[in-house]
């Protein structure tokens, strides 16, 4: 449940392994995605480490925020 203060959004990403080299060297901090609601998010992209497999990101999920617009939590779904 989101609650009044709280937001969120659902994308859905495809990053391969190879894409995943540029994260671990630092090469890149964010993750730019379209949400399925047509907005443009960038968000740090260690918030999905926990979603790494040995072939990249793969799936949908859901990015909830508060309404300063910092990340709570996400959630494949």
């Amino acid at each position: 449940m989101v609650r009044k203060n709280e937001d969120f959004l659902i994308v859905d990403i495809s990053i391969d392994k190879d894409e995943l080299v540029k994260l671990y060297d630092g090469r890149a901090r964010f993750i730019h995605a379209t949400a399925r609601d047509g907005r443009s998010v960038r968000f740090p992209a260690n918030i999905m480490n926990k979603f790494i497999l040995h072939d990249g990101i793969q799936g949908s999920f859901k990015v909830t925020f508060d309404s300063d617009h910092k990340f709570k939590n996400v959630i494949r779904l």
